[in-house]
């Protein structure tokens, strides 16, 4: 129970990596607060825990709106401290440089890159007014680390908040505020479901040196480390959960 007492919000919570890591975190005795955009995503997740006996509650905001942003952390505080956020709202579009519309890019980040810094914002602020030592899990990409085809709004603003880890983690350790990053690579998610045709999923496993998907819960299981005190000394980290996808060269020496 290495989260008992505590309280993780989630935005993105009701679907995908988001999910995974609400179980995970509630397994390990959080209280979870599930932030969703669709309302009755939101409380269905929250229901799901419930019923397995965790504890959990959810509530709407639009990520994209810093209103809704406040409106939903100052719900959540009327209940107790928030001692973890897991940035994990986002969405993705497939584009090339030249196809890419301002419309596309400006959506994009509007989510991805401002929504993750409006929410750490709100959220980091509580936790300084409160003396709340905290840990901020932001989700990055592995496209926010390379440079791969068709992913310029969507690589540029992961890129954005690797960058945005690192100066909020230097920025808060002297509030007691740990503040990393994960960069996933392909996992097997709705949004990867949608996205990736067969020749982009042969693409990814051409280039993994573990030949597969992720999956959303191999992802949970790193966020509960860095949530943790297992990781008390670890922040302003990037840690990638890609299959070796950031690592890899050629991966045939052809001998």
């Amino acid at each position: 129970m290495k989260l008992q007492g505590k309280t993780a919000v989630i935005t993105g919570g009701a679907s995908g990596i988001g999910r995974a890591i609400a179980e995970e975190f509630a397994k390990a005795g959080a209280t979870i607060a599930i932030v969703d955009i669709n309302r009755d995503k939101a409380e269905a997740s929250a229901a799901e825990l419930v019923a397995q006996g965790y504890r959990a509650l959810s509530t709407v905001a639009d990520v994209r709106d810093e209103a809704s942003i406040n409106a939903a952390v100052a719900s959540i505080l009327g209940k107790g401290n928030i001692d973890i956020l897991v940035n994990s709202a986002g969405i993705g579009v497939l584009a090339s440089f030249l196809t890419t519309t301002s419309e596309m890019f400006d959506t994009v980040h509007s989510i991805n890159m401002r929504g993750t810094f409006l929410f750490a914002q709100a959220v980091a602020r509580s936790m300084v007014d409160r003396a709340v030592p905290g840990s901020i899990i932001n989700i990055g990409s592995a496209s926010g680390i390379r440079g791969n085809a068709g992913r310029t709004a969507y690589g540029v603003g992961k890129a954005g908040i690797g960058m945005l880890t690192k100066i909020m983690a230097v920025e808060l350790a002297a509030h007691g505020i740990r503040t990393n990053a994960i960069a996933p690579g392909p996992i097997e998610t709705p949004l990867a479901t949608g996205a990736h045709s067969s020749a982009a999923r042969d693409s990814w496993l051409n280039e993994l040196p573990i030949r597969r998907y992720g999956t959303p819960e191999e992802v949970a299981r790193v966020a509960l480390f860095l949530a943790s005190d297992d990781s008390s000394y670890v922040t302003g980290h990037i840690l990638s959960v890609d299959g070796g996808f950031a690592a890899s060269g050629i991966l045939e020496h052809g001998g």
